[in-house]
């Protein structure tokens, strides 16, 4: 049985930082590629960051310089640093693994950026 569970998220005053974290089990966590996604109230659901079984990452423009993501093979967990964090970030955050046409997703986590 394969699970992704999100941790870390929570409320945060602009200009805070965050670490989302996301636990795997039940897959070779090494092989496969990682990414957070995020959605806000009414607006559909949008890749944050990536990064592939390699190393490599990439990042939506709107988080560029902000965020990053990186991944412990050894701890099965990938996690996403969200520094300067504004207003327009909050949204539910998703844990996404994927290889060879398999997609998992987590339950989510909460991050609220607010004054």
């Amino acid at each position: 049985q394969v699970q992704l569970v999100e941790s870390g998220g929570g409320l945060v005053q602009p200009g805070g930082s965050l670490r989302l974290s996301c636990a795997a089990s039940g897959i070779i966590f090494s092989i496969y590629h990682e990414a957070w996604y995020r959605q806000a109230p009414g607006k559909q659901r949008e890749l944050v960051a990536a990064i592939t079984s390699g190393g490599n990452t990439n990042y939506v423009d709107s988080v560029k310089g902000r965020f990053t993501i990186s991944r412990d093979n050894a701890k099965n967990t990938v996690y996403l640093q969200m520094n300067s964090l504004k207003p327009e970030d909050t949204a539910v955050y998703y844990c996404n693994a994927f290889w060879g046409g398999n997609h998992y997703w987590g339950q989510g986590t909460q991050v609220t950026v607010s004054s």
